[in-house]
């Protein structure tokens, strides 16, 4: 019976992520789901992405936290529309509490909306929220094991970014060992390898979404 319900709820969500990607290709709009652990740099790397953005496409972005609202502060502060999602203590986002959120963005002015995930490895990959491309974060100094580990959020992603890659000489990271295990689980999604804090690697993973957002705006 477990296994039923379980079944039944998830469902139950992909029916309303159904329809919030409905919403949203009404509206013309790119929803990014940007997914990663704690830490992995998620908000720097969405700021960065912002910077390289914002001179073709109207962005907006939902921050998605347990609790606090400090990331959404740093976002808004770049002059974009900002939405706090806090799930106090649940370890992902649904699909129902973006279709309750959407309202409080101006859809009508909006290209795309990047949605940053509960830093988690683990159930984000299990709920579709209506997105149109997930992207996934893999930080250099969380180490190199954990497309092995954690193979359902690097097999259902649309691509892979290697981000703080500027810190790879100080860490015992074995970068073969990731690009093969990915490769193996997603051969068809690509990789990039960013470090938000110089700015490398930005512009070829802002050039890949760019083609995103233009195509969902036809």
């Amino acid at each position: 019976m477990e296994i039923q319900v379980l079944h039944q709820v998830m469902d139950w969500n992909e029916d309303v992520s159904d329809a919030v990607k409905q919403t949203l290709a009404g509206q013309h709009i790119c929803m990014i789901n940007v997914m990663g652990s704690p830490g992995a740099g998620k908000t720097s790397l969405i700021t960065a992405l912002i910077q390289r953005l914002k001179a073709n496409f109207r962005v907006g972005v939902i921050e998605g936290d347990i609790a606090g609202q400090v990331d959404a502060e740093r976002i808004a502060a770049l002059g974009v529309p900002t939405v706090q999602l806090n799930t106090d203590g649940a370890c992902h986002i649904e699909a129902m509490s973006i279709q309750k959120i959407l309202p409080a963005l101006p859809l009508d002015r909006l290209d795309v909306i990047f949605v940053e995930n509960i830093g988690n490895l683990v159930c984000p990959a299990e709920f579709r929220i209506g997105e149109s491309l997930r992207m996934t974060l893999l930080s250099i100094p969380e180490g190199d094991d954990k497309v092995e580990k954690y193979p359902l959020m690097f097999t259902d992603t649309d691509c892979l970014v290697l981000n703080k890659y500027d810190m790879l000489p100080y860490f015992d990271f074995d970068e073969a060992r990731v690009c093969a295990n990915y490769e193996a689980v997603n051969p068809s999604a690509p990789l990039f390898r960013v470090s938000s804090r110089t700015g490398d690697g930005i512009d070829a993973l802002a050039d890949f979404l760019s083609g995103h957002i233009a195509r969902a705006a036809r």
